[in-house]
């Protein structure tokens, strides 16, 4: 089991909110938009699937049986911005079906924590990091998500070693810091907006870094 210095958590956190303020995350009108969001923004930017979601809510109303409704070619054609079009149209109708049939928002809602989040790993095209997406933002249940911003920003800073694995650190994060949802939310949003901007994978702008007194390699 991973554990993390729950303490030094929350300095990061500080800085970070400190230094950028809340990110009101995530971007969506609905639970369900915020869903769709997370499976579109898969190995892309959010501004090419905010393109996506323009040009289909053009066509259909954001609903699940739309979506379905709508024949596969031009669900593809709608989402050409967003990349992998082809493929990120059939996840999206692969989800839209499975949340259907349990009862949409309603039906999932009724899920514990746990199950919801096997339910959604159980759907082609959902991983770990979409699917806790998902659960964040879109549920609001206290799981954090990880990503490779995570993963850079909590290596540099000596936190994370050896590469322990997607599942390992989420447990990790979650057991120092407590089940705490608005926490989780803006934390990671942060953790997003400093790998963009200053933890960057390659030239990090490491002299204009709010974290600077936490990192060793500065």
């Amino acid at each position: 089991m991973l554990t993390l210095d729950a303490e030094r958590l929350r300095a990061v956190y500080r800085s970070l909110l400190a230094h950028y303020g809340p990110q009101h995350w995530w971007p969506g009108d609905s639970p369900f938009g915020v869903m769709v969001g997370a499976i579109l923004t898969q190995n892309t930017a959010w501004t090419n699937v905010e393109q996506g979601l323009e040009r289909l809510c053009d066509r259909i109303p954001l609903q699940a049986q739309a979506i379905l409704s709508l024949p596969v070619d031009e669900l593809a054609e709608c989402l050409r911005p967003v990349g992998y079009f082809n493929v990120k149209s059939k996840r999206l109708r692969n989800f839209c079906r499975a949340y259907l049939e349990a009862g949409g928002l309603d039906g999932l809602q009724t899920l514990a924590t746990a199950e919801l989040r096997l339910w959604l790993l159980g759907i082609h095209g959902i991983g770990p990091e979409t699917a806790d997406d998902m659960l964040l933002y879109a549920f609001e249940r206290p799981v954090f998500v990880v990503d490779a911003y995570t993963g850079r920003i909590f290596e540099r800073l000596g936190v994370l070693k050896g590469n322990p694995g997607y599942e390992a650190i989420r447990r990790g994060f979650e057991t120092a810091l407590g089940e705490d949802v608005h926490l989780f939310n803006e934390y990671h949003a942060l953790i997003v907006r400093h790998g963009k901007t200053i933890c960057r994978r390659t030239r990090p702008r490491c002299t204009q870094c709010c974290l600077r007194e936490f990192c060793p390699e500065v």
